[in-house]
């Protein structure tokens, strides 16, 4: 058992959610990223509105007959995907993006005891999905152990992709004044104790002393213009991805709840309201009151059977009194994370095809993985109520 990664982990945790919480540098850090992030949709509304009309945010020709009818979450929100990818590009042309990734896995590297490709990936996963963080150490993943493995896609599970952080921000910002920064910083802390809880469920051995840093196993762009253009259109597939995604897994639930519905049992039982069951002590115990847990427990049965942008979806637009401020904040925290059942098929479908060798043991760990990674966030979330 790595207990200097276990310990260490949940301490490191602790750290960053009071670093990031607590500190005046952090908290002024934040709202500059909020105040870019109002900069970035409003520039894509700009693009949205003059290629899809009012469906993407124009004049609407019509009077709107309740608030928010007009909006149409393909055309309004989605198209961020496309310009945070070119904007990701850019900066990785830049070097920032590289800076970043660097010293966090430094950091990882130097407290938790980790290899060097497993600590890169982990640090990539606060910007990039659970596919394209392992995309970038792909020559390192046939040699990794089980347990790294298996800390890698927890990783995946309990984070974001950096794409899909100001959707959710704008979404949540009508709840939440710092949507963008509790994202980002739910995202940073979610990262080691996702290892930490791995170590815990698949443990793995240390490093060699004299192992040396890996370095990202990526070619940059050619040229700035190179960058805007090949990351619009990385972006498209991730884009495509997440509306079929949507549109599928909410039929395919639609379709098991319709069944559900015509057992002879007393109310409405759907595959949410199932999860809800196991999720509400949980919620509990992460600090909601036991009077909120039902709502907070309905969302994160959403988000594990369906996905988090559906579950953010609902969280704005619950009526004030169904949770507590706090309970929100938490909430935010503990489903900021892609462990859901539609995220498994991508993540053996994704890493499958890159180790083609390992597919099996691959899609042995992935239901665990989304254990380890709801967990995580989970964690994330008290924090966010003990420290917020």
């Amino acid at each position: 058992m790595p207990w200097r990664t276990v310990g260490a982990g949940f301490g490191l945790q602790i750290l960053l959610a009071l670093i990031l919480l607590h500190s005046a540098a952090a908290r002024a850090g934040v709202m500059i990223l909020g105040h870019g992030m109002d900069a970035l949709q409003a520039a894509t509304d700009a693009g949205t509105s003059f290629v899809f009309g009012f469906l993407g945010g124009g004049p609407l020709p019509y009077a709107e007959t309740h608030p928010g009818a007009s909006f149409v979450l393909a055309f309004k929100v989605l198209p961020l995907v496309l310009v945070i990818s070119a904007l990701s590009s850019l900066l990785f042309y830049a070097g920032l993006l590289q800076r970043i990734t660097a010293a966090f896995a430094w950091l990882l590297r130097r407290t938790l005891g980790l290899g060097g490709a497993l600590s890169l990936g982990a640090a990539t996963h606060i910007y990039l999905g659970m596919i394209e963080a392992p995309l970038l150490i792909r020559p390192y993943l046939a040699g990794m152990s089980r347990g790294e493995m298996f800390a890698l896609m927890s990783c995946g599970m309990a984070g974001i992709a950096g794409t899909m952080m100001v959707i959710y921000a704008s979404i949540l910002g009508p709840v939440l004044h710092d949507a963008l920064g509790a994202i980002l910083v739910a995202s940073v802390i979610s990262t080691p104790a996702a290892l930490a809880v791995a170590a815990l469920m698949v443990p793995f051995a240390p490093p060699a002393a004299d192992a040396e840093p890996i370095q990202l196993s990526h070619e940059p762009p050619a040229s700035a213009l190179d960058a805007i253009t090949t990351g619009t259109a990385d972006g498209v597939g991730p884009l495509v991805g997440i509306t079929t995604s949507l549109l599928v897994t909410i039929a395919l639930v639609t379709l098991i709840n319709m069944g559900l519905s015509h057992l002879p049992l007393a109310g409405t039982v759907t595959l949410q309201s199932l999860f809800a069951l196991v999720f509400r002590p949980v919620m509990w115990l992460i600090g909601i009151p036991w009077s909120q847990t039902f709502t907070a427990a309905t969302l994160m049965g959403t988000k594990t059977v369906l996905n988090e942008l559906v579950a953010y979806v609902n969280l704005s637009a619950l009526p004030p009194d169904a949770l507590s401020p706090d309970a929100r904040r938490i909430m935010v925290f503990a489903m900021c994370g892609f462990a859901n059942f539609g995220s498994l098929g991508i993540m053996v479908g994704g890493i499958g095809a890159m180790v083609p060798e390992r597919r099996p043991e691959i899609a042995a760990l992935s239901a665990k993985s989304m254990v380890s990674g709801t967990l995580a966030t989970c964690l994330s979330g008290a924090l966010a109520g003990l420290l917020g």
